[in-house]
């Protein structure tokens, strides 16, 4: 899946009721040009985003859906009722705001998920034993990324990680994670890519994380010798090459996912280990959208 897991199974008729949303004071959290990132303000805009996340997932990806998404043509869950939803949107694009989303990243933080039944990965891998080791941290969960083909630029991914980091520091937030996926259901087509991840940069001690027993796929298919750096990173997808940038650290296994016809690696990223070159580069201009 591209991002984290999806219940195809969940009650289809999901979405916000329509009309405004509380106004969110301070959501804009990132401009670069004529981009710019924020939270969704009101329904409308996060049935564009659901929409957007059926565009690439679907349609693009070939993901499969309840019955109910296919008809609606969108991307939805129970989650979205209560998760905050980034959006990128381009303001020189002519219309209302929810022609102008390019892009949407979903948010869920540790408060919130823990009054409504759990983070979202946690139906694929052990998040609860991670959450338990650090008692006094505050974690959130990023999922559901994805952007139009034509705005896959760095500008757009800078705008979505600047957006990102403005909203931890808002929310005082102490790690990130979410999953991250490569596409298909054979682990062993992503054996240089996994191998490396595995042995280079696999959770230790008390960032560990593994997936749930039944789901857990071995991500240790090459020796170490045997791995090529180079062509590694070459094979990793960039999202996954844009969180290890910033100083990631990757669950112990992996987890199929055949209705999203992925295969889903869990990324850790504690703030304290957030790389000062990224810190200085995002803090610079989110911690004035962070007040």
């Amino acid at each position: 899946m591209p991002v984290d897991a999806l219940n195809c199974d969940a009650v289809a008729d999901i979405h916000r009721p329509s009309g405004t949303l509380a106004p969110k004071e301070g959501d804009i959290l990132g401009r670069i040009g004529s981009l710019e990132t924020r939270l969704a303000r009101t329904a409308s805009e996060i049935d564009a985003a659901q929409a957007i996340r059926f565009r690439v997932f679907v349609d693009e990806m070939g993901a499969q859906l309840s019955p109910e998404a296919m008809r609606r043509g969108r991307d939805f869950d129970s989650y979205d009722a209560f998760c905050d939803h980034l959006l990128v949107l381009d303001r020189s694009i002519e219309g209302d705001s929810e022609d102008q989303i390019v892009g949407t990243y979903r948010l869920l933080r540790q408060e919130v998920a823990m009054a409504n039944g759990g983070f979202y990965s946690a139906s694929e891998f052990a998040i609860d034993e991670l959450l338990a080791r650090h008692p006094d941290k505050r974690f959130m969960e990023l999922g559901r990324s994805c952007v139009l083909p034509d705005y896959r630029t760095k500008r757009t991914v800078e705008l979505l990680w600047q957006g990102n980091w403005a909203y931890a520091l808002k929310h005082g937030m102490s790690a990130m994670f979410g999953c991250a996926s490569f596409p298909g259901i054979h682990p062993e087509s992503h054996a240089l890519a996994l191998s490396f991840l595995h042995h280079n940069v696999a959770a230790k001690d008390e960032w560990a994380v593994t997936a749930l027993p039944h789901l857990a796929r071995d991500m240790d298919l090459m020796p170490s010798e045997a791995v090529n750096p180079k062509r590694a990173l070459m094979a990793l997808p960039p999202l996954i090459k844009g969180y290890l940038r910033l100083g990631a650290v990757v669950g112990s296994a992996a987890v199929v996912d055949e209705a999203f016809n992925t295969t889903d690696v869990l990324i850790v990223l504690p703030i304290a280990s957030i790389s000062d070159r990224y810190l200085n580069y995002y803090g610079a201009d989110a911690g004035r959208f962070a007040s």
